[in-house]
C-alpha cells in the first residue's frame, strides 16, 4: 500500500482543530430542520458523489418498506445545461445506463416514482419538470417500492440515481448512484454477486479441456457412479482400418487413457465375436455396465473382462434398452414391442406391444415408462406395475419429426423429448410445459440432480448445401425447474449427425461433461468455468483519524479468481489499483485525507471480471478520549501524569505523551494539590469526575477549586453549574477532540 505524505506537526494541529470545529458544526446543524418533513423512515442519510463532483443525498437507503415508501432526494453541484431524472433504477454499474427504472422515465410530470429536473428556462419547466435551484440544487420526494414496472429489487441490485434525461440518454456524466436495500436486504444485495464487467457475475460456461481418441467411433457414454470410470460404447472407425475398434471401452476420465477394452460378446450361436456396443443400459453395482450389442444382444462386462457375457434375443433388432424393475432384469424395445427380460437367460417375463415407437425412457422412481413414436407424433405412458398403457400424448410438430431422444429427469419425473431442433418438456403427468428451440438437432440429454440442470447435446445436420447448417453442434444447459438457460451455449466444431448421433455424460455437480462426436471419432472433455461471483462484499465504513480499518471481500469462481483492491479519490470517476492489495482483506490506518474515498474489490479469472459495489470511507476527526495528546501537550501546561496526593504535574510534553484513549495526559489530583501555574488544558479521556478542593483536572484552570471537568468521551460533569450552553459544549468538544493525536501519530502511517 502507498502512504499519504506527512504533514508538518504545526499544520497537523491546525488541521485537527479545524476538523474538530467542523464536526461540531455538523452536529449542531443536524438538529435544525431543513425543508418539509418527509415520510421516509428515520435513518442516516446516504450521500454519493458524481463524476463531475455532483452530490446526491437520499434520506434513507436501508430497511425500506418493500410495499413502498417516500424518500427525500437532494442534490447539489449539478450542471445547469442538462436535464436529469431522479428515480429508483436497476444499477448496472459504472458507465452503464441505470435501467429499467421504477415508473420509467417521467416525461409527463405526473409521476410520483420519479422526478424530472431541468435547467432554469428549459421548455419543460413548469407542469412537466421543476428547475434546478442555485448551484445546481434540487430537493424532491419520490415513492419507491421493491417491485414494479418490470423492476424487482429482490432479484437485481437497485439504486436511487440521477441520470441524464431522454434528450441526452447516452450522457453518463449525470449518473450518480446510491444503493438501496429493502427490509431483509443489505445495500446492493439485489442481484448479489457484484458487477460483472464483461459477462454477468457468476456466468457459467464450458470449455474444451481434452479430446479422447482412444475409443474408436463413440456411440454412447456412461460415467460409472461407483468406480468413476468412463464407459464408452463404440463401433469401428473406418479411417483406422488397421484396427477394429468395436466394443466396450473403459477410459480413465481424467486422461482418456484406455484401462480396458471388451471387444467380443456372444452372437446368435453363443460363440464370441467382435461386437460393437450400441447403447449402454445402466451401471452394475461397484463397476461394469449392461449394454446392447447388435443386433439383438444383451451383454454385461466390467473393466478387465476379456469378453462380455450375454444373451441373444429372438425377434426384431433391439432399438432401446434400460434397467428393469429388478436387479436381474432389463427392459428392451424391439420396435413397438416392449419386454422385460432376465439378463441371465434372455427369457421375457412381461411383454407389451404398443401402436408404434422405437425408444423409451424409464422412470422407476414413479413406476412409469415413456415410449416415443416419432413417426406418428405420439408418446405413450406405460405403468410399470401393471405393464399396461396408462396414457397417450401428442408430440407437437406433427408426425415424421426427426427422432432425437427420450429421457426422464430423475429428480422431477419430467420427460424431455428431442424432436428436430426442439426439446419438448412434459411434466410427470404428461402435460407439455416447455418447448426449447435451438439452432441444431437435439440428439441426447443428461441430468445433474446435484445442480438441477439438464444438458442437451445438439448436432448440426451436416448437409452444407442447407444454409441452416454449418457443421458445428452445440451444448446447451438449462435449469430443470425454470428451464432458463443455465450456461453459455458452447459451439462443438465438426460435430454433425451424418455419421451417428452424439451422446453425453455429466459428472455429478456438472463440473465435467463428456460429449461424443461419432463423425470425428472423439470424445471431448468439457470443464465448467464460472466468472467471479461475489460472496462477501465490503460495506461503507466510518472511522476516526488514526484508527485501523479493514475492508473484506470474497468471491467464488472457476478457475479460482484473483483479487485486487482499487481506490477512487474523485467520487468513482477514475480508479487506480492499491499497490500490493491482492488479498481478500484490505487493512490500513485511516487518515482524514481519505475522507470520502471510495473502494472496491475487483475479481478476475479466465471467464470474466467482477467488481464489488463501491463503498465509501468516512474519516472523522478524532474526538474525546480517543484522541488526546496534542492539546494536553501543547496547551495543557503542567499536567499531572499520575494520580497522587499533593503532587505537581509535569511539563506540557509529559502531559501530552501521557494522553491515551483513557487519559488526556493527566488524572485527578488529590486534595490540596496544585494544578500548575496559570496554564489551561482539557481532559482528554478522563472519566469526567469532579476535582477535589484545590485540584484541577488534566491541567485545568490553575489553582481552581471545584472546577467542572469535561470528559474525553464527550459527556459533561459539573459542580456548582446547572446547565452548560450548547456553544460551550461545542467548544468543549472541539478542545476534547484533539488530545491523543500525538499518540495516534506514533502508529503505522499506512494509508492509500
Amino acid at each position: 500500500m502507498t502512504s499519504t505524505p506527512g504533514t508538518a506537526p504545526g499544520g497537523q494541529s491546525r488541521l485537527r482543530r479545524r476538523a474538530g470545529t467542523a464536526a461540531v458544526a455538523a452536529l449542531l446543524l443536524a438538529g435544525i430542520p431543513v425543508g418539509a418533513a418527509v415520510s421516509a423512515d428515520a435513518g442516516t442519510p446516504k450521500t454519493a458523489t458524481g463524476p463531475q463532483g455532483q452530490k446526491l443525498t437520499v434520506s434513507a437507503n436501508t430497511g425500506l418498506d418493500p410495499a413502498g415508501q417516500k424518500v427525500r432526494v437532494q442534490g447539489e453541484g449539478y450542471g445547469l445545461t442538462t436535464g436529469i431524472y431522479v428515480a429508483l433504477c436497476k444499477d448496472n454499474g459504472d458507465n452503464r445506463v441505470p435501467s429499467p427504472c421504477l415508473g420509467g422515465a417521467d416525461m409527463s410530470g405526473g409521476s410520483k416514482t420519479s422526478q424530472w429536473i431541468v435547467p432554469p428556462g428549459d421548455p419543460y419547466e413548469g407542469d412537466l419538470a421543476q428547475a434546478f435551484g442555485p448551484g445546481g440544487t434540487f430537493d424532491v420526494e419520490i415513492e419507491i417500492a421493491q417491485k414494479g414496472d418490470g423492476l424487482d429489487c429482490a432479484e437485481v441490485a437497485c439504486s436511487v440515481v440521477t441520470r441524464a434525461d431522454h434528450r441526452a440518454a447516452g450522457d453518463r456524466t449525470q449518473d450518480v448512484r446510491i444503493p438501496v436495500a429493502f427490509a431483509g436486504q443489505d445495500p446492493g444485495d439485489g442481484g448479489g454477486g457484484g458487477e460483472g464487467v464483461d459477462v454477468p457475475a457468476g456466468t457459467i460456461s464450458y470449455k474444451s479441456a481434452a479430446e479422447f481418441t482412444t475409443a474408436g467411433k463413440p456411440l454412447d457414454l456412461l460415467l460409472h457412479p461407483d468406480s468413476k470410470k468412463l464407459y464408452v460404447g463404440a463401433d469401428n472407425l473406418p479411417d483406422t482400418a488397421d484396427v477394429d475398434e468395436r466394443g466396450l471401452h473403459v477410459l480413465n476420465p481424467e486422461t482418456g487413457t484406455s484401462e480396458s477394452w471388451i471387444s467380443q460378446a456372444p452372437g446368435s450361436t453363443g460363440a464370441l465375436r467382435p461386437s460393437a456396443a450400441a447403447r449402454i443400459a445402466g451401471p452394475l453395482p461397484g463397476d461394469g455396465v449392461v449394454y446392447n450389442y447388435p443386433l439383438r444382444g444383451v451383454g454385461s462386462a466390467k473393466s478387465g473382462d476379456e469378453a462380455a457375457s450375454g444373451v441373444w434375443l429372438a425377434g426384431p433388432t433391439i432399438t432401446d434398452i434400460a434397467p428393469g424393475t429388478t436387479p436381474d432384469t432389463v427392459l428392451v424395445a424391439q420396435g413397438a414391442t416392449l419386454s422385460e427380460i432376465e439378463r441371465a437367460t434372455g427369457t421375457a417375463t412381461r411383454t407389451l406391444t404398443l401402436p408404434g415407437g422405437t425408444q423409451f425412457a424409464a422412470d422407476p422412481e414413479r413406476g412409469a415408462l415413456w415410449y416415443s413414436d416419432f413417426a406418428a407424433g405420439k408418446m405413450h405412458r406405460v405403468d410399470l406395475t401393471s405393464f399396461t398403457v396408462s396414457g397417450s400424448f401428442d408430440l407437437p410438430g406433427g408426425p415424421g419429426g426427426m427422432a432425437g431422444f427420450t429421457e426422464t429427469d430423475p429428480a422431477t419425473g419430467a420427460v424431455w423429448v428431442g424432436v428436430d431442433r426442439s426439446v419438448l418438456v412434459f411434466d410427470a403427468a404428461g402435460t407439455l410445459v416447455k418447448t426449447l428451440v435451438g439452432k441444431d438437432l437435439a440428439r441426447d440429454a443428461a441430468f445433474d440432480t446435484a445442480s438441477g440442470r439438464a444438458y442437451v447435446v445438439r448436432q448440426d445436420g451436416g448437409d452444407l448445401s442447407d444454409p441452416a447448417n454449418d457443421n458445428n453442434g452445440t451444448l446447451t444447459v438449462y435449469g430443470t425447474e425454470d428451464f432458463a438457460v443455465a450456461a453459455k451455449d458452447l459451439s462443438l466444431p465438426g460435430n454433425h449427425s451424418q455419421a451417428g448421433a452424439a451422446s453425453l455424460a455429466v459428472e455429478p455437480g456438472g463440473t465435467t461433461v463428456f460429449v461424443t462426436s461419432p463423425a470425428e471419432g472423439k470424445i471431448t472433455k468439457l470443464v465448467r468455468q464460472v466468472s467471479p461471483l461475489v460472496t462477501r462484499a465490503p460495506a461503507d465504513l466510518t472511522a476516526k483519524e488514526g484508527e485501523e480499518v479493514a475492508l473484506t471481500a470474497e468471491a467464488e469462481g472457476a478457475p479460482e479468481p484473483t483479487v485486487r483492491w482499487q481506490v477512487s479519490t474523485d467520487g468513482a470517476q477514475t480508479w487506480k489499483d492499491v499497490e500490493g492489495a491482492t488479498e481478500s482483506a484490505l487493512t490500513f490506518t485511516a487518515r482524514t485525507a481519505q475522507d470520502g474515498y471510495r473502494y472496491r474489490a475487483e475479481f478476475r479469472n479466465d471467464v470474466g471480471t467482477t467488481r464489488t459495489a463501491a463503498v465509501t470511507l468516512t474519516v472523522t476527526a478524532a474526538t474525546g478520549g480517543d484522541t488526546g495528546g496534542d492539546v494536553g501537550g501543547d496547551t495543557g501546561g503542567n499536567g499531572d501524569a499520575s494520580n497522587g496526593v499533593g503532587s505537581t504535574g509535569g511539563d506540557g510534553a509529559t502531559g501530552g505523551d501521557g494522553g491515551t484513549q483513557t487519559s488526556g495526559g493527566s488524572t485527578n489530583g488529590g486534595s490540596d494539590s496544585t494544578g500548575g501555574s496559570g496554564s489551561t488544558g482539557t481532559s482528554g479521556g478522563s472519566s469526567g469526575t469532579v476535582g477535589g478542593p484545590g485540584s484541577t483536572v488534566g491541567g485545568g484552570v490553575a489553582g481552581g477549586t471545584g472546577t467542572a471537568a469535561t470528559s474525553g468521551g464527550g459527556s459533561l460533569a459539573a459542580t456548582g453549574a446547572t446547565v452548560m450552553s450548547v456553544t460551550l459544549a461545542a467548544a468543549g468538544l472541539v478542545g476534547a477532540g484533539v488530545l491523543v493525536h500525538r499518540r495516534a501519530r506514533r502508529r503505522t502511517e499506512g494509508a492509500l
